[in-house]
This record gives structure tokens, sequence and C-alpha cells, in this order.
């Protein structure tokens, strides 16, 4: 008899296929091969100065202990006061739960709100492992086929029409992962609206939070307390590698998050925490500010180059700093175009395939997270390929 036997859950957990894409493009420059990469959602940006010298005086200063597993008092504050600062919204640093980045903040809050078998209603395409985390607590992720009708967002509409009775919560992200689209305040409302009536809970993605370039960004926490909210110091703060998000619950969740992180992680990294205190100071908010002025040129010089060879972005990106192209016209299997692209151009960009199983085979997902001059040479050794 077989002893390698794995959890039936484990079949309906797929590859991360941007990774494979990176691991490959990674072995071509290791032989010498130049490599545009778009494939990942990165920033190119190191994480900013001042940050990276509190992480060293945390060090120095002995702080590499464990912590509450809520996180340190002072970065719950920080967050909250930044809350303030930012948006005019007053959160109570009790309801902020600090954890091992977003995806640690979607373990937690799955765990504590699906039981098996309930559904969890999000987009499709979207980001592919908000549906893995639904999988993981025996749950059961709906896709809700979207497109640029509804700005590649859910509609309160359609999260009505989908609701069944096993439906215990809906997930948003805005802006979102992979098209940069936001949820307009207003659909907010009504989305909110919706699950509210059906006895349901809303989770709102909002690591793309301080990349909102044509208009000012908001929250969900300004319409009610009783909503989970989902951040990061990854994309606006520049500090991927640092592992640390946080979640924003209604204050009847909190003991129970506090709990199941207890359990599952003990603490997150005290070095990160303390060093995190940092990217809320004018300072570091003003390098932050210059980098995503330049995510909005980047996109700005690549929407419409993209445009110009073939590709169809019916939408343009609010946020984030992804395009998320209609390939249609240019293959008609966006996933053999995306590795052969890399291996015959050097030229690395994320298939559809990842993203969902609405029309994926006409999508390809582009990440301007290099500088113009990188994406410049990129689209031309594109052209180059159209043209064989």
């Amino acid at each position: 008899m077989s002893t390698s036997r794995t959890a039936a859950r484990m079949k309906r957990i797929v590859p991360f296929y941007v990774m494979d894409l990176l691991a490959r493009a990674k072995q071509l420059e290791a032989e010498g091969r130049s490599v545009i990469h778009m494939e990942v959602g990165e920033p190119d940006f190191v994480t900013p100065e001042t940050v990276i010298e509190a992480g060293k005086n945390a060090l120095y200063a002995g702080h590499t202990g464990y912590t509450a597993a809520t996180g340190i008092p002072e970065l719950r504050q920080a967050i909250s006061d930044h809350y303030a600062r930012s948006l005019s919204i007053s959160v109570d640093p009790a309801r902020i739960i600090v954890t091992p980045g977003s995806s640690g903040a979607l373990q937690l809050v799955m765990s504590v709100l699906i039981d098996p078998g309930e559904e969890v209603l999000m987009t499709d395409p979207g980001y592919p492992c908000n549906k893995n985390f639904v999988e993981l607590v025996s749950g059961v992720p709906v896709g809700i086929p979207v497109d640029a009708d509804t700005n590649y967002q859910l509609s309160s509409t359609q999260i009505g029409n989908s609701w069944s009775g096993k439906t215990r919560a809906v997930m948003v992200a805005t802006p979102s992962n992979p098209t940069g689209t936001v949820v307009e305040r207003d659909e907010m409302v009504r989305i909110y609206a919706a699950v509210k009536e059906r006895g349901g809970h809303l989770i709102v993605d909002e690591i793309y939070q301080g990349l909102v370039y044509d208009k000012k960004g908001y929250s969900a926490l300004e319409l009610a307390d009783d909503l989970f909210v989902i951040n990061s110091f990854s994309k606006y703060f520049g500090m991927t590698g640092w592992r640390l998000g946080w979640v924003v619950a209604p204050e009847a969740y909190v003991e129970s998050l506090d709990t199941l992180a207890q359990n599952l992680f003990l603490s997150c990294a005290s070095i990160s925490q303390y060093a995190a205190l940092e990217a809320f100071s004018p300072q570091c908010l003003s390098v932050l500010e210059e980098r995503r002025q330049e995510f909005r040129k980047r996109r700005d010089f690549l929407l419409p180059a993209l445009q110009e060879i073939g590709f169809q972005i019916p939408v343009t990106p609010q946020g984030a700093f992804y395009l998320y192209a209609d390939s249609s016209r240019l293959t008609a299997d966006s996933f053999r175009f995306a590795y052969d692209l890399l291996e015959h151009q050097g030229v690395a960009i994320t298939p559809g395939k990842d993203f969902g199983i609405h029309s994926p085979d006409k999508h390809v997902r582009f990440a301007y997270t290099t500088s113009i001059e990188n994406m410049a040479e990129g689209v031309r050794r594109i052209k180059e390929f159209l043209s064989r």
C-alpha cells in the first residue's frame, strides 16, 4: 500500500504558474540570457532606506524574541494612526491583528469564518491563492465570471444571483490582482448591503490600497465596522520579503483570531514589526509617494504600447501595477504564448490560466514593476516575436 497519499484538497490546489515561469526565467538568466521581467507582482524598488535602518536598529536593540500574537502594541497603534491621517477613519488598535503577510491574514480569517462545505464568492479572474485559502479549510470557493462590463469586479447584483444556502462570505479585492481595477465606493456600499442582508461576511482585500492613480483611494472601513479588511506591507510599502501584513476585524472576532494566531504562527517576525514602524514616517511616506507616481507613469507608458501591437485592454486600471490584456487577436492559447515568448524573446509575462477558468486562454497579465526602459525593450521584443 502506498504511503504517499495526500489530502483530497491537494487535487484542487493547482500550482502557481507564474512561479514556474519565474524559475525558468532565472534559469535562462543563469545561462547568460537577457530577460525582461513583467511576470511577478513584486515592486522593483527595494525597501525604503529608513525602514532598512530601522530593521538594523531593531537587531542592535535586541528585538529578536517572540512578540504578542496580535503584534507589538506600537505597530497596531501606528496602523490605526495611519488610517486616521491618510483616510480620516477611526480604527481601534484592538481590532488590528498583525500577520505574516496578507496571506497569514487570509488564513486566519478563512479559518475563523468558514466551515467545511461553506461557500465563499469571489471574482474569476482573481488572485489564485484566494481560492486556495478557502480550500485549505475545506470550504468551497465559487468564482463568479467578471469582465469589462462590471469593471472586472463583483457587483451586488451578481452576488445576489450567486448566493446559495451554503454561501458564508464574499471576498472582493480593490485594487485587484490581476486587473488593477477598483470597486467604486457606491458599489461597495451596495455590495456590503447585499452581503449583510443575507447574513454573510464581507472580506475586502486592500493590499494595493496606497497604489491608486486617478482618484483618491478609500477603505471599506469607512462603511462599517462589521467587515474584514486585509492589508499588507508588501506592495505599497515595498516590504515583500519582510512578510508582514494585517487584518482589521470586527471586535467580536478578535479573540478567536488571536487564539488561532497563537497556534498557527506564535507571532510575526519581531524585527519586521519594529522596522515597519518607520514605514509610516513622513520621510518614508514621501519616498512612497514618489514611487506611486512612477508606477502611474509606467502604466501610462505600457497601456498604449500594448494596445498598439494588438492587445485589448478595455478598462484602464485605476490601481495596483497590473494590466490584464486580452490576447485573443494574437494567439488562441495564452499559456503557450507566455512560455514561447519567454523562450524565444526573453520576455516574462503571466498567462491567464493563473487567475481562474473564465477565458484564461484569451488573457495574459503584465506587471509594470520594472523600469520604462526595460518595458520599452520588452515591447520591442514582443513586436519581433509577433512578426515571426
